[in-house]
């Protein structure tokens, strides 16, 4: 087990990465008059066992079910389960499990934020990306049909249970989709990180536990630190949307159905990376390091967008602010950096590459 301690101004809580966590979940928790998860049917159904095992016949957990799909990242869902959270006696003692991938730590901690203005929640990403990224930091938040993630508040969990046994049954893309997100981590704040991935592509891939341990625990230790310095996105954690904002856009431009998360983050740091080599921010050596390490890890499907549509999808992106897109750039590999001077005929350059790469998938 490693113990990664996450310290912002409002919020203090470890966060557990290791094997067998599962069977031991609820001496683990804290204790409360009642108990609900939500998770999805999917996970539920390989899950469940051994979810169960460790609680009381007494004590056993409401399940709250959120279908899987970021089309279901809606407002819609989140009254639903509220509505049956209230029809199940649910108070602000509750706790809240959000047992899941990143949409069901989404919205479940959004749910635990503004269910009764807030109750404590746990979050148990079943992900690598979730494990990884989006268990940790307190964000949350549902989708609008315009953009990402613009319906949201921050509201961290009482702890994150990262079980590695749980990825056992993630497939080779949804692994390959997660490991995108750490070779981000490595790129903007931990060169240490991003050698290691580097250099053990095939033990990664092939899912070595000590492998996959480290990646995971360095992963959350950058995250944490960086959420632990800039807890409300006012500077320093806005590097962690390495290519976020033309992965988003991507994600909007296809409607969430080609493309996981990971892998339009990973096209979205390709865009990125050439706009950096551009505008010589990181150097073509390093450049060409950063690409054959995101490519090692592919493949990544290709997707059918135009630049001017994914320009669009780009200017509603929740980091501009008063007309200013902000934009973060790799400034070699260990250094991110914020603009706020990206025109667009940079950044149709830049999607205009990307896109020459996506037909040549």
């Amino acid at each position: 087990m490693r113990k990664i301690q996450v310290k912002t101004a409002s919020a203090q809580y470890p966060v557990i990465v290791g094997s067998s966590i599962l069977p031991t979940l609820y001496r683990r928790l804290p204790k409360r008059s009642r108990i609900f998860v939500l998770t999805s049917p999917e996970i539920w159904a390989l899950w469940s066992k051994r979810f169960l095992a460790s609680f009381p016949k007494q004590d056993q957990p409401c399940v709250l079910f959120l279908p899987a799909g970021e089309q279901h990242k809606r407002m819609a869902q989140v009254e639903r389960l509220a509505t049956e959270m209230s029809a199940a006696g649910a108070d602000r003692s509750s706790l809240l499990i959000a047992f899941g991938g990143g949409i069901v730590g989404d919205m479940g901690g959004f749910l635990a934020a503004i269910y009764m203005r807030g109750i404590d929640y746990i979050q148990i990403p079943s992900t690598l990306l979730a494990q990884v990224d989006s268990s940790v930091g307190g964000k949350t938040g549902a989708n609008l049909a315009s953009g990402k993630n613009l319906i949201g508040s921050f509201h961290h969990p009482l702890a994150v249970y990262a079980d590695i046994d749980l990825l056992q049954t993630l497939s080779n893309r949804e692994l390959r989709a997660g490991l995108f997100e750490s070779i981000k981590a490595g790129i903007i704040r931990d060169a240490r990180l991003f050698r290691f991935m580097e250099r053990n592509v095939e033990a990664i891939l092939r899912r070595d536990s000590k492998a996959l341990e480290y990646v995971i625990s360095v992963s959350i230790k950058m995250k944490a630190e960086v959420v632990g310095i800039d807890e409300r996105e006012s500077g320093l954690r806005m590097i962690l949307n390495l290519g976020h904002t033309v992965g988003h856009a991507i994600e909007v431009a296809t409607h969430y159905r080609k493309l996981l998360h990971g892998e339009a983050i990973a096209w979205g740091m390709l865009a990125a990376l050439q706009l950096g080599r551009s505008r010589n921010t990181i150097s073509s050596a390093d450049a060409d390091r950063v690409q054959r390490t995101i490519l090692a890890y592919g493949p990544l499907p290709p997707f059918k967008a135009t630049a001017q549509k994914l320009i669009e999808a780009a200017s509603r992106d929740k980091k501009n602010r008063a007309g200013v897109r902000r934009f973060i750039l790799p400034e070699g590999i260990g250094s991110a950096t914020v603009v706020e001077d990206v025109k667009d005929v940079e950044l149709i350059e830049a999607i205009d590459w990307m896109l020459a790469r996506v037909r040549e998938v």
